[in-house]
């Protein structure tokens, strides 16, 4: 089965149904179009197979689209992985996987050129958004921060060892951070967002690229608090505590962009 690669910029469950069509208007030659076609064409066995990689956010909906999808074509092989927004591209440009899932568009300077360079054309499809919550252990009480108390936790050689360095308010607990890896779009976008500069971060925490490992990680530690994706979050309220988060219009679940 051959496919048109497709970047898919935080990409849900219409992402693989666009990537059938594809397989299907390559196996139908030059039929002609209309009901006829359409209907043959959705009732038409595939086989072969799909490689996707990229952003931990965007993971647990591509899985889930390939589920949908293997419902309708059990003979289509669909593997789904997690290597962060940063490896996806990687790997993509490599010619290695067919769709890269991520949660920020290619970067021209460096992924562009390589993908160019060997040979690898694509499409982009932006269908969706995203926010990142802040969470905590429920042990540990932090009802809201504002931008900078968090960036005064995260930033590089930050020097915050307990909660209560950064408020008075706060209980005097020692710090135990959970994030992204450095290949994660949710990485690049919180530094710059949060901390002011892209790739900027205290380096003492407890880094991954799969979601759930952070949620695990937060709910399981004392003074545990941890970034990522807000579906993550919500998927898990019974184990984990919200953080409000205010930019200067008002505390909010989550950091937007």
């Amino acid at each position: 089965m051959r496919i048109e690669r497709l970047l898919l910029v935080l990409a849900m469950t219409a992402s693989l149904a666009f990537v059938a069509a594809a397989c299907g208007d390559d196996d139908e030659g030059n039929g002609g179009g209309g009901a006829a076609a359409s209907e043959e064409s959705s009732s038409e066995e595939l086989s072969g197979a799909i490689r996707i990689d990229g952003s931990s956010t965007v993971f647990p909906f591509a899985q889930a689209a390939a589920e949908l999808f293997n419902e309708e074509q059990p003979n289509v092989q669909i593997t789904v992985g997690q290597s962060g927004t940063g490896g996806g591209f990687e790997k993509f440009c490599a010619g290695e996987t067919d769709i890269s899932d991520a949660s920020r568009p290619i970067d021209e300077e460096e992924e562009v050129p390589v993908c160019k360079k060997n040979g690898v054309d694509y499409g982009e499809v932006q269908i969706a958004n995203d926010g990142i919550a802040i969470a905590t252990n429920k042990g540990l009480a932090i009802e809201c921060m504002t931008v900078d108390q968090l960036k005064s936790l995260w930033e590089p050689k930050s020097k915050v060892k307990s909660y209560s360095d950064i408020d008075g308010s706060f209980p005097d607990q020692q710090v135990a951070l959970f994030g992204p890896g450095t290949d994660s779009g949710t990485f690049e976008f919180f530094t710059e967002e949060v901390v002011g500069e892209e790739g900027a971060s205290r380096t003492d925490y407890e880094a991954s690229e799969d979601d759930n490992q952070l949620v695990t990680g937060v709910a399981g530690t004392e003074g545990g608090l941890g970034y990522f994706g807000l579906s993550y979050y919500e998927a898990n309220t019974d184990k984990l505590n919200e953080v409000q988060v205010d930019g200067g219009s008002g505390f909010t679940l989550a950091v937007v962009g």
